[in-house]
C-alpha cells in the first residue's frame, strides 16, 4: 500500500501522519514532502518497509531532491522541532476550536465543512453566485489567505503554531 502524505503529513491533521487515524493502516511506501523541511528547503521523500527498500536496485528509483545532505539536515531539525514542540497535538487542539468556529458560520454559500486538525475545507454551494476562487479572492481582500481547490472547495490550513 502506498500512502501520499505530502499535504497531510507532519502534524497538519493533528497526528504526525494522517494515516495514524486508522489503526489498521500500515503503508509499505509513505510519500512525504513540503513540510518535511519545515518549509525551509525543497525536499521530498519516500519511506519504505524493509522488503521494498532492500529490493530497489540502482536506476529503479529517482528523486528530484534526493541525496542533498543540507536538505536532510534541515529536515531532521524540522521534524525534531515539530515533535519536541508538540505541533501535532497543538494542531489537534486548535483544529477542534477551528472546526467548532467554522460550524458557527451560517451562510447559504457554504454547503459543507470538513477536515481534521488544521487541515480544513469549506465547500461552496453550487447554487450560489460564487465558486471557490471567488470566495478565496474575497477572503484575501479581507486579509485571509486560502486556496481554492477544484471548483467549489476552499482549503484552510493555518500554521501549526497557531494559538487561540
Amino acid at each position: 500500500m502506498i500512502l501520499d502524505e505530502i499535504q497531510t503529513g507532519f502534524g497538519r491533521t493533528g497526528k504526525l501522519m494522517a494515516y495514524e487515524y486508522d489503526n489498521d493502516a500500515k503503508p509499505d511506501i509513505l510519500v512525504v514532502g513540503k513540510a518535511l523541511s519545515g518549509g525551509f528547503m525543497p525536499v521530498s521523500g519516500a519511506f519504505c518497509n524493509d522488503e521494498i527498500m532492500m529490493n530497489i536496485k540502482p536506476g529503479e528509483h529517482g528523486s528530484t531532491y534526493g541525496g542533498n545532505p543540507l536538505a536532510m539536515a534541515v529536515s531532521r531539525a524540522a521534524i525534531k522541532t515539530l515533535v519536541e514542540e508538540g505541533m501535532p497535538e497543538n494542531a489537534a487542539k486548535m483544529g477542534e476550536i477551528f472546526r467548532d468556529e467554522l460550524g458557527k458560520i451560517k451562510s447559504s454559500i457554504i454547503s459543507d465543512r470538513r477536515g481534521r486538525g488544521l487541515f480544513r475545507a469549506i465547500d461552496v454551494n453550487h447554487d450560489s453566485n460564487v465558486d471557490g476562487n471567488d470566495l478565496a479572492y474575497i477572503l484575501m481582500k479581507l486579509g485571509l489567505l486560502t486556496k481554492a481547490t477544484h471548483t467549489y472547495s476552499l482549503r484552510l490550513a493555518p500554521a501549526l503554531v497557531i494559538n487561540e
